[in-house]
């Protein structure tokens, strides 16, 4: 059979890693090695059941075997998986392993011997969000003529490409324009940036982000520190409307503890980290060599963090905090939500194609790390409905079969994974709050469970959405909060989502 011609999906610099590596990208979701593997799991399952013989007796207790077997492993993995979480959170609020300047360094800089500076900003149907984020660029403690900023409009988007023309930029602003084509997603406009980038670091930042204005000085001083395997910093994201409503409040919460303490935590372990989707900056000659982005992996930054590791490459936290919008409206939320849930899933198939090779690259220690971080990230939203499901038949019905899939063993076990797990759940998120200082949100960390069914709800939107769109991304809408604080804002644009 002939080999796919990948050249007619797009140009080099849009579609660089499907060019050169076409095995690291998650153009095709799931490999036919991957497939064949699944089947061969169900088959071996149907085989123990019926090959034992054709008494229903037999058949039934065979199967209710296998239930048990599968059970131990899933409330194993949540005890597991548990303990692995509140041991990173201990060990980070103890000492994480992050880059802190002081404001008397950032002084020091001789503003003359600067690098160019590159910062991507990807944008679609974001004409609420472009004058305030204009001006916060603007505001940036770093030389404007060492500022290429580019600001990565698409070809379809009138509506913010004609607002952007209206606009009076100073010249450090480019408007670039990204052609129509297919996927429509930000790794894709971002990799179009990279290629014409002249910063000798770049950034990138989203629509609503307010970096704070030294930020980038930050990051010099932090890359001048750490050895030159470390080509990304990674700094740190939070939301600047965390009091709009109950969800934008659980929303900061857990923000805090992924850029404060989780992810802090995993680089004192020296574990590769899940890059966020902005603030993350980096040598840009690295990134170039690394082809970029994966337009068709819909959290690229993950993906991306992943792959630097294995090259032999590092990312360090850098103490510096860009403020965000917190998804406020519950329907965009879940969008957000399943997006994620779905990169993660993809990034997690696409490393383990080859799990030999991901293990020699990673090492034994970080291959586990690896489980944990991406595949354990996503199987407990996925399989919390269930069990819930399983707990109000028991509650409603006491159905005999429950008794016999929970033997002592397993109950006991997940009893334990009940009280670790929900007290894991409230304690990381109260403790994130008070590291980040929100104090008025600690106590929304006793109350933050029904959050948790919000994120299943998400999960499997995007699990599902996998098998249908893989490449479609659901696009979170801005400025919301701007109504709710009785400020001005550009006339909204239609309701239509970006596809892929």
């Amino acid at each position: 059979m002939a080999r796919f011609d990948y050249r007619q999906l797009g140009p080099p610099e849009t579609h660089g890693l499907l060019h050169t590596r076409p095995d690291e990208s998650a153009f095709r979701t799931a490999t036919a090695g991957q497939k064949l593997v699944l089947l061969a799991a169900i088959a071996a399952c149907i085989a123990y059941v019926v090959l034992a013989g054709f008494s229903p007796g037999t058949v039934g207790v065979r199967t209710i075997r296998l239930l048990v077997f599968i059970n131990f492993l899933f409330t194993l993995f949540y005890v597991v998986h548990s303990l692995y979480k509140l041991l990173l959170i201990t060990m980070s609020a103890r000492a994480a392993r992050e880059i802190v300047v002081s404001e008397e360094e950032v002084a020091a800089l001789d503003e003359a011997a600067l690098p160019v500076y590159t910062i991507l900003v990807p944008l679609y149907r974001e004409t609420e969000s472009l004058q305030k984020l204009v001006k916060a660029l603007e505001e940036l403690d770093y030389p404007a003529e060492k500022l290429d900023i580019k600001l990565l409009l698409e070809e379809d988007d009138d509506l913010t490409v004609n607002f952007a023309r209206t606009l009076e930029l100073p010249p450090q602003f480019e408007t670039i324009i990204v052609p129509d084509s297919m996927p429509k997603t930000k790794p894709k406009a971002c990799n179009l940036g990279l290629a014409r980038a002249r910063g000798d670091y770049l950034v990138i930042y989203d629509a609503e982000d307010r970096p704070e204005p030294d930020q980038l000085k930050k990051a010099i001083i932090g890359f001048a520190r750490v050895p030159s395997d470390v080509i990304c910093l990674q700094a740190k994201l939070n939301f600047y409307n965390r009091n709009q409503n109950i969800l934008t409040r659980w929303f900061a919460t857990e923000y805090s503890t992924w850029f404060d303490l989780y992810l802090p935590g995993l680089g004192e372990i020296g574990s590769p980290i899940p890059l966020g989707g902005t603030s993350n900056h980096f040598k840009t000659s690295v990134l170039q060599e690394l082809s970029g982005w994966d337009p068709y992996n819909v959290t690229e930054d993950c993906d991306l963090g992943m792959r630097l590791y294995r090259r032999r490459y590092r990312t360090v936290m850098l103490d510096s905090t860009t403020w965000e919008e917190a998804c406020s409206h519950l329907g965009y939320w879940i969008r957000q939500r399943s997006r994620w849930i779905k990169g993660y899933i993809q990034t997690y198939l696409v490393h383990m194609r080859r799990p030999l090779r991901l293990l020699k690259h990673l090492g034994l220690r970080n291959f586990v790390n690896f489980q944990f971080v991406i595949g354990g990230n996503v199987l407990p939203f996925l399989l919390n409905p269930i069990y819930w499901l399983l707990a109000a038949l028991w509650f409603g019905t006491r159905l005999e079969l429950l008794t016999e899939l929970f033997p002592t063993s397993i109950f006991v076990m997940g009893a334990i994974c009940l009280f670790v797990g929900n007290f894991s759940f409230i304690y990381i998120g109260m403790i994130g709050a008070y590291k980040r200082q929100y104090h008025d949100l600690v106590k929304y960390g006793l109350i933050i469970l029904p959050y948790w069914v919000l994120m299943s709800i998400g999960a499997w939107k995007g699990f599902l959405q996998l098998v249908r769109r893989p490449h479609f991304w659901e696009k979170t809408k801005h400025g919301l909060h701007l109504r709710t604080a009785g400020e001005e804002a550009p006339p909204p644009q239609p309701a239509t989502e970006a596809t892929g």
